[in-house]
């Protein structure tokens, strides 16, 4: 939209109302927007569109063009004449891992291009990398892999979100609670900005999030930056009250069950996904949240590790109505009537794949660090390695036989603070998050594996030690 702008050129952009007509491309969206006004002779698809064939014929059957920018898989061949920016179609072996963020981007910079080539002089007025601050929040938000050009566009991108000079951003960071003058981490965009973002295409209008970017009006950005943080914290409350409930139904009826699938009427399907998540991390077992939309149960399942949820699916897919997804996570749409059903057989197809070989559970240890090489020169030389993500993940490191002196303190009831020392008596500390059900024995040889990180508090930073596990030393 901003780059279309900055040639005169003023689109108008629609945004799919999820409970009413879908997600993607549907009749429903592209008749709203060719309904939008002037005659529209030019319409641009963004992450959908790909298989929307009846959808796209329909839209050209309206005197337009269409343009598709996206990049999930192709199933079926669209109508002649669409002009399809995709680097997964027609088996032209691409490895390209762009999401459609960086889709855009590089479709922006062939436009700019061939604009300069032709000496028109607002192309030269452009500088593209002003855009890497977005480029750089949908990459990480769209879970793509975080190597070769979606490094760069990231590690460049959230730089700039630092110093970013969209006013949007700007309300929508301080809302947040981030400080930016510490520099901006993936983390910040996957549990602050993206959040917020989202949460308004979950529970409302998720167009209120664009018009967020686009705008330049700084009592605008600050209200609706305020009102998607009541969007998300609302959601938050809905996740919660749904959790409780969804864990009630669990204690009462598959307390024994392999495989969790639990479903509730009044439950909002845009927050299901997240309620899954949740569950099968707190129970340890694969689950399946569904709840009601019309006459069909809707819903996420999210599997544990060493669980392929496409393999347990697929002896059940004639009773779907829909489903897919990857070995972690499914999308499911079934009919009421066969949930019991669904029960019972989502159970023994667990059972049957925890009864294959056994799978142990493994934590990947990057290398072994004594206390004193944890230095802010360490963390210097460590942060070329950043930004983590899909494909380059944050490493763990561990420290074996170290004792902790003191008694760690628990806080929230849920995570544990500590200190511990390196042999020169240099304090370093620490954080345990969801392990205060697990604190280590004062004066007892243990390993740690642990993240490291900066924690940033007013205008100073600290080192700070993240735990991730731990276990008793073979030594002790």
């Amino acid at each position: 939209m901003d780059f279309l702008k900055q040639f005169g050129n003023y689109a108008k952009f629609i945004v799919p109302l999820r409970l009413e007509e879908g997600y993607g491309l549907t009749r429903k969206t592209a008749e709203r927007a060719m309904d939008c006004g002037e005659k529209a002779d030019l319409f641009i698809a963004l992450d959908c569109g790909t298989n929307s064939v009846d959808e796209a014929a329909f839209i050209q059957s309206q005197g337009c063009d269409l343009i598709i920018v996206d990049h999930h898989q192709s199933k079926q061949k669209l109508p002649e004449g669409v002009l399809l920016v995709n680097p997964h179609v027609e088996g032209n072996g691409s490895d390209s891992d762009f999401c459609t963020v960086g889709l855009v981007f590089k479709l922006t910079h062939g436009i700019l291009k061939l604009k300069r080539d032709q000496k028109d002089p607002t192309a030269f007025n452009i500088t593209l990398r002003d855009y890497l601050d977005i480029v750089s929040m949908g990459t990480i938000a769209d879970l793509v892999p975080l190597t070769r050009e979606n490094r760069i566009f990231t590690r460049i991108g959230l730089k700039a979100l630092s110093n970013t000079k969209r006013k949007g951003l700007g309300s929508l960071m301080r809302v947040s609670g981030m400080n930016a003058q510490h520099g901006v981490k993936p983390v910040d965009v996957s549990f602050k900005l993206g959040p917020r973002i989202n949460a308004s295409g979950r529970l409302a209008d998720a167009s209120l999030a664009v018009e967020l970017l686009l705008s330049d009006d700084s009592a605008f950005c600050m209200e609706t930056s305020l009102k998607l943080d009541s969007f998300n914290r609302e959601r938050q409350e809905i996740e919660r009250s749904i959790v409780e409930e969804a864990k009630r139904q669990v204690e009462r009826t598959q307390a024994d069950k392999s495989g969790l699938v639990v479903f509730g009427k009044n439950w909002h399907p845009g927050v299901v996904g997240i309620v899954a998540s949740r569950l099968s991390r707190d129970y340890d077992r694969p689950c399946i949240v569904l709840g009601k939309e019309g006459d069909l149960a809707k819903g996420s399942g999210r599997s544990v590790e060493g669980v392929n949820l496409v393999q347990a699916l697929s002896g059940f897919s004639d009773r779907l109505e829909s489903w897919g997804g990857h070995p972690m996570a499914v999308g499911v749409n079934i009919q009421i009537e066969f949930i019991e059903e669904l029960c019972s057989y989502f159970h023994e197809a667990i059972e049957a794949a925890n009864a294959a070989p056994a799978y142990e559970k493994t934590l990947e240890i990057a290398t072994y660090l004594e206390l004193e090489n944890i230095t802010p020169q360490f963390m210097d030389e460590f942060d070329f390695l950043q930004p983590f993500g899909q494909e380059n993940p944050e490493p763990i490191f561990a420290t074996r036989s170290i004792r902790f002196r003191q008694r760690p303190k628990i806080f929230k009831d849920a995570h544990f603070r500590f200190s511990l020392s390196d042999k020169y008596g240099r304090p370093l500390q620490g954080v345990a998050w969801n392990l205060a059900n697990r604190v280590p024995k004062t004066d007892t040889l243990v390993d740690i594996a642990y993240r490291l990180a900066w924690n940033s508090f007013g205008r100073q930073k600290a080192l700070q030690l993240e735990l991730v596990d731990w276990k008793y030393s073979k030594l002790a």
